[in-house]
């Protein structure tokens, strides 16, 4: 038996969004503050959850390890390093016990095992999208230097790599519940193929017809037997006469006869 596509599905999704959540764990751009004063136009402060870094459009110069406690200090920022740290654990767990369960090397793949790897990739999708969404929330209430915040690339690589491992995982529990006997693949159970019914053939049935002979009726609608045509003497055609030739012509021949 191949692989059934949802697991495919899942395995392929997973390192997907696993990759995209590592991105935004460590870049610094949550979010991004412009028009800052006392500071040139080009200057923008782009914050992270682990780091502050100071970038300049005209010169692309990029200056990190920007201190600012207060930021730090804030609740989401401390929440949101431990569970996207967890999430990315938790996801390599979840390839890690799947992998088993899906490789091709068997007769059939151990659905329970890569259902188990599919609930902890769910997981660590949940756990990706809870911080992400609550920062969202509260990022213009965090204090800034600007009033003019705007949503960093680390938000939106977050959401994506979320929903990543959110339908990879929920893939692989599927599977799981429907207990694949070829169900996924459109094949008949295991269990339905090994049952065998043996059916007689039923042995066709003598019927007796009925003979049927007629007697001979005395009465007949014709209105002469075949024992009567014997004494019924029909008319015969009366034979031609031998023609009288006359051989005493003594007629002058012509030519015609000669």
């Amino acid at each position: 038996m191949r692989t059934p596509g949802m697991l495919i599905f899942g395995m392929v999704l997973s390192p997907c969004g696993w990759v995209l959540d590592l991105t935004s764990t460590v870049a610094p751009n949550w979010r991004e503050i412009r028009n800052i004063p006392g500071e040139s136009q080009d200057t923008i402060l782009q914050q992270g959850i682990w780091d502050i870094c100071k970038a300049f459009e005209t010169s692309q110069q990029i200056q990190c390890n920007q201190p600012d406690q207060a930021y730090f200090a804030e609740q989401i920022i401390t929440v949101a390093q431990g569970l996207m740290v967890a999430s990315l654990l938790v996801t390599l767990l979840g390839l890690a016990v799947a992998t088993p369960g899906v490789r091709c090397w068997k007769d059939r793949p151990n659905f329970t095992v890569a259902g188990l790897g599919g609930i902890l990739i769910f997981l660590s999708g949940v756990m990706t999208i809870i911080p992400i969404a609550w920062y969202t929330h509260i990022m213009t209430s965090i204090p800034a230097s600007s009033s003019d915040i705007r949503v960093g690339y680390c938000i939106v690589l977050g959401y994506i790599g979320g929903i990543m491992e959110v339908l990879g995982g929920a893939a692989m529990v599927i599977v799981m519940c429907s207990c694949c006997g070829g169900k996924n693949r459109g094949e008949k159970p295991a269990k339905a193929t090994a049952k065998f019914t043996h059916t007689k053939t039923p042995m066709p049935r003598k019927i007796e017809v009925p003979s049927i002979t007629r007697s001979r009726s005395s009465a007949s609608s014709v209105p002469y037997s075949k024992d009567s045509l014997d004494d019924i003497d029909f008319p015969r055609a009366k034979t031609p006469g031998n023609r009288s030739t006359n051989t005493s012509y003594t007629g002058r021949p012509y030519d015609a006869d000669l």
